[in-house]
């Protein structure tokens, strides 16, 4: 067995010598952590941060799910794997399609790599959307799991790796929407480590949570309290615990708690035509409920003889907007690959978000919570914790920055001391 360890993305990361657990908090704003410090209710976090690492990184812009997951599970940004959204226009049919297909990626992940190489990895996602990317390549012969909360009661070896994880928990289904779909997760994770005790997890959850609820509301409190505690268990295995996110959150509501939304899609039919142009927004994947299709950053698809420096134009002024850039600046600008890429990007401010055409997004499942939501510059900061201390050459590169969230698997497995 090849026990020289792996080199992805130009890295070289070293065979683990103890559990290494990545844990992607979805929407998990450094806000939370630091209310939930001042408040003592997040004790675990909190003795990691003292004893450990603990500093604010860059995630990848546009700040989703998807992209984000892909540039922590690679380590490396989207202009390497390919994934720049949830969502994209597919020029050659002009249909919009989910981006979530393995056939997608353009690289492996850290925990595909390894098991390649005779690891055992465990993978374990909230929404199965990831399951498949993340999974890409990964041997699971060896021992290796792949699978998601979201189908935790339909799994078989021969797709994840493992019968049936509700069995193996012992926990219900979780609801979708619901806390209990990340606690699941963690869970799992932990009974995992225990009973198996893998090489490498990585654990990612959703932001059900972030989105409906600010830092210090109670539900919020109560799903951090129980996040804290799971950390703790994953800690007291003697693994080393990595915690980051894929992007942040904020409110993007009117003070009368309605959505302060640009449709833009309708203000690009007003000015150029309907027809002239395709908004996508990148945020979109079948879990709508909770943010209503909404973020803070878009693509525009220009048509016929609409040029995109006349979009800009139009839109660059509205208020709201934070950044407007054609296609090769936000490529460059942002990381992103450059031939999935819309003609013109608009990306809205902290307090913003930006639609295609008000009758397209439904708002319903807000339910009279205010917008919270995610997707634009504001909301890339993320927490990135670790619970053992850094050597010297990395706490340098640390101070030296700018720390990005992709670099979590290199900390976690590389930059701390091996037992």
């Amino acid at each position: 067995m090849d026990r020289a360890g792996i080199e992805l993305n130009g890295t070289r990361y070293r065979w683990p010598s103890r559990p290494v657990v990545v844990v992607c908090i979805d929407g998990g704003d450094p806000a939370y952590f630091a209310r939930g410090v001042a408040d003592g209710i997040v004790p675990n976090v909190e003795r990691f941060m003292t004893t450990g690492f603990g500093a604010v990184a860059d995630g990848d812009v546009p700040s989703f799910t998807c992209p984000n997951n892909m540039s922590i599970a690679t380590g490396s940004p989207p202009a390497v794997h390919g994934i720049s959204g949830n969502f994209y226009l597919d020029r050659d049919t002009g249909e919009a399609v989910v981006m979530t297909g393995p056939e997608l990626i353009r690289s492996r992940t850290v925990m595909a790599e390894f098991s390649r190489h005779g690891a055992t990895v465990v993978s374990i996602t909230a929404k199965d959307k990831l399951r498949e990317q993340l999974g890409k390549d990964m041997d699971l012969a060896g021992g290796s799991v792949n699978f998601s909360a979201e189908f935790a009661g339909r799994c078989t070896l021969e797709d994840t790796g493992i019968e049936n994880a509700l069995e193996l928990v012992g926990l219900p289904q979780p609801h979708m929407y619901s806390p209990e779909l990340s606690l699941f997760v963690l869970e799992a994770g932990i009974t995992l480590l225990e009973q198996r005790r893998p090489d490498i997890l990585y654990l990612s959850l959703t932001d059900y949570i972030q989105h409906k609820y600010a830092p210090g509301e109670s539900e919020a409190d109560r799903y951090y309290r129980n996040l804290d505690a799971a950390f703790g268990r994953l800690d007291a295995v003697g693994a080393v615990v990595a915690l980051t996110a894929d992007h942040g959150m904020n409110d993007k509501s009117h003070p009368d708690g309605s959505p302060n939304v640009i449709w833009l899609q309708d203000l690009l039919d007003a000015r150029f035509g309907k027809g002239s142009s395709t908004v996508i927004c990148p945020i979109t994947d079948r879990f709508v409920a909770h943010h209503g299709a909404l973020g803070g950053f878009v693509r525009v698809y220009c048509h016929g003889s609409l040029a995109p420096e006349d979009v800009m134009r139009v839109v660059r002024p509205l208020p709201g907007v934070e950044a407007v850039y054609d296609k090769p600046t936000a490529a460059r600008v942002f990381e992103l690959p450059l031939d999935r890429e819309g003609d013109v990007v608009v990306v809205g401010r902290t307090d913003t978000c930006i639609g295609a055409a008000e009758a397209d997004h439904d708002l319903s499942g807000l339910k009279g919570h205010r917008l919270r939501t995610h997707g634009g510059i504001s909301e890339r900061k993320v927490p990135f914790i670790i619970n053992r201390p850094l050597r010297p050459e990395y706490a340098a590169t640390a101070a030296a920055g700018p720390l990005r969230s992709y670099q979590i698997f290199d900390f976690a497995i590389n930059g701390v001391d091996p037992a």
